[in-house]
């Protein structure tokens, strides 16, 4: 069974930085395009970043300039470096696999 498992979450000052992971237990973890979302509060569900197989990048433009996603695909693993970060990026930030996968989400609460 396939396992995706985010981490790095919590409570950062407006301005300061946090890196998430993400870990999913799938073959050929390369071949996937991989991709963070995030949820806040009585709001929908958004697309934060995503990176392909070959390493194209794709981002929203509330977070450009300021987040960067990257992959590590020897240790199956997609991080999201969140810098400068604003109340407004508070949201439960979800790890997705290919479209299909989903992990269990992890809280990020920029707060002063």
């Amino acid at each position: 069974q396939v396992q995706v498992v985010e981490s790095g979450g919590g409570l950062v000052q407006p301005g300061g930085s946090l890196r998430l992971s993400c870990a999913a237990s799938v073959l050929v973890f390369s071949r996937y395009s991989m991709a963070w979302y995030r949820q806040a509060p009585g709001k929908q569900r958004e697309l934060v970043a995503q990176i392909t197989s070959g390493g194209s990048t794709n981002y929203a433009d509330s977070v450009k300039g300021r987040f960067t996603i990257s992959r590590d695909n020897a240790k199956n693993t997609v991080y999201l470096q969140m810098n400068s970060l604003k109340r407004e990026d508070t949201a439960v930030y979800f790890c997705n696999v290919a479209a299909m996968m989903w992990g269990q989400g992890t809280q990020v609460t920029v707060s002063s």
